[in-house]
C-alpha cells in the first residue's frame, strides 16, 4: 500500500485532489513491490527557489524536487521521500507548452516518484530510460506522451 501525506501550503484553483495525487503515485509505483510512504508538498515559488538553491545550488523555483529518503542504517520505514512541487511554475509551464494542467500535474508527480525510485537524466541513456517508462506509466493513465511538442493549431 502507498501512502502519501498532501502539505498544500499553496493552494492553486487548478490543483489536483488527493485522489489524484495518489492514483498517479500509485500507477507510477505498480512495479514497485513494497509498501511505501510519500509526502508531497504544495508550495510557491518562493519556498520552491529557496530550496532548489539549498539543494541543487540553482536559481529561481522549479516544477518540482524530489528527496529520496535517506534513512541510517538499521532504520526500516516504508518512507520513499517527498515530493515538493511548485504549483505557480507547473501551471506556467502547463500553459506555456498548451498542455491540459491535470495532465502536467500527472507527469510531474510520476517524473518524481522515478527519482525517489532512483531514475534521473543526468546522460542521454538514463534521460531515455526515465522517458520511456513516464510515457508507459502515463499511458496506463490515458495521457499522451508529454515530450511530443503541440503542432500550432
Amino acid at each position: 500500500m502507498n501512502q502519501i501525506e498532501i502539505q498544500a501550503v499553496f493552494e492553486s484553483a487548478g490543483q489536483p485532489d488527493q485522489q489524484q495525487i495518489q492514483l498517479w503515485v500509485d500507477t507510477a509505483l505498480d512495479d514497485f513491490d513494497q509498501d511505501t510512504e510519500i509526502v508531497v508538498r504544495i508550495v510557491d515559488e518562493k519556498e520552491s527557489a529557496a530550496l532548489n538553491e539549498q539543494y541543487r545550488h540553482k536559481s529561481g523555483p522549479t516544477n518540482i524536487l524530489s528527496f529520496p529518503a535517506d534513512l541510517p542504517e538499521g532504520i526500516e520505514l516504508d518512507l520513499l521521500g517527498d515530493l515538493v512541487i511548485c504549483a505557480p511554475v507547473l501551471e506556467k509551464e502547463a500553459l506555456e507548452q498548451d498542455k491540459i494542467l491535470t495532465h502536467h500535474w500527472a507527469h510531474i508527480v510520476v517524473h518524481g516518484v522515478l527519482h525517489l525510485l532512483g531514475y534521473d537524466h543526468i546522460d542521454d541513456d538514463e534521460a531515455e530510460l526515465m522517458e520511456d517508462k513516464e510515457i508507459a506509466i502515463l499511458h496506463k493513465l490515458h495521457i499522451n506522451n508529454p515530450y511530443i511538442e503541440v503542432k500550432d493549431k
